[in-house]
């Protein structure tokens, strides 16, 4: 049974909104139209303003092999950290122990209010880690903050009638969160997740500040070498690059969602899973 917060539009509600829908989808496409024009107006999609990228194989291998491989190989070992670390934190700021909640707590509303360059330079400088260390150190102390928020948020919004379940068939509180909610939590905030993901990709081009070489910083050194005429197709190309990583991280996730979806209906735990903890050898 649905509920409905609102009134349901009907036939001339439902033809406005289609007729304000097609008037605004034709209006940007004017405007994309006249940007487009503009451009064209000004050389910007002359061949001579591409040639890089057509005649020059090491644009290709500087923009792919240096940047976006360098870009990917941060992201990637901070996205698998923050997200261990993260749901250990959010654990800790759901237990029982008051102690434990606290020391998770603090944890969280520090690094989650400190700037990500602040904490690489801290790195860097303090404590003498490599550029690609410090990177590292700054994305994982700031997303595990907000992985473990997002989680907490996830683990607060299921029913309480799940836990009491799980501790009525002989659980632990430790072992209904590890084995029921969280992985409940994990699914219901899949979106929330992806989206920080992403956030944490893009937050590698401040690696640039602290010298890390990645996709920005060899854009701005192609900038510098070929001269500013390219500026536009180097800029058009790396956006690209940084769309195209975000775009397949998305789709990863909607595809897991549905996959999550199908083998455990409504999130709940197989019962061979309860049987085994409710009755240890």
């Amino acid at each position: 049974m649905s509920i409905v917060l609102f009134d349901e539009p009907g036939p001339q509600a439902r033809r406005r909104t289609l007729i304000w829908s097609v008037v605004a989808g034709v209006a940007l496409l004017a405007l994309l139209g006249l940007a487009g024009l503009r451009l064209a107006q000004n050389g910007i999609f002359d061949a001579e303003r591409w040639d890089i990228f057509t005649e020059d194989t090491e644009t290709w291998e500087a923009l792919l092999r240096r940047g976006l491989l360098a870009t990917l190989r941060a992201a990637g070992l901070a996205a698998v950290i923050s997200l261990v670390a993260g749901g250990l934190l959010a654990v800790a700021r759901m237990s029982e122990r008051r102690w434990l909640r606290l020391v998770a707590a603090v944890w969280i509303e520090l690094f989650r209010g400190l700037p990500v360059v602040l904490m690489m330079f801290f790195a860097a400088l303090a404590l003498d880690f490599s550029i690609f260390r410090a990177v590292v150190f700054g994305l994982v102390l700031y997303n595990t903050a907000v992985i473990a928020e997002i989680l907490r948020a996830g683990l607060t919004s299921l029913p309480g009638g799940q836990r009491e379940a799980a501790l009525a068939v002989g659980l632990t509180p430790g072992q209904a969160l590890r084995i029921i909610l969280l992985p409940q939590a994990v699914r219901r905030m899949l979106p929330s997740l992806v989206s920080q993901i992403v956030v944490l990709l893009k937050d590698t081009s401040l690696g640039y500040i602290v010298g890390y070489v990645e996709l920005l910083r060899i854009n701005r050194e192609l900038r510098d070498f070929f001269g500013s005429k390219y500026i536009f197709s180097l800029f058009i190309v790396t956006a690209a690059m940084y769309i195209g990583v975000n775009f397949t991280l998305s789709r990863l996730a909607v595809y897991l969602e549905r996959r999550g979806t199908t083998k455990a209906a409504g999130g709940v735990a197989p019962a061979q899973i309860i049987q085994d903890y409710s009755h240890p050898a």
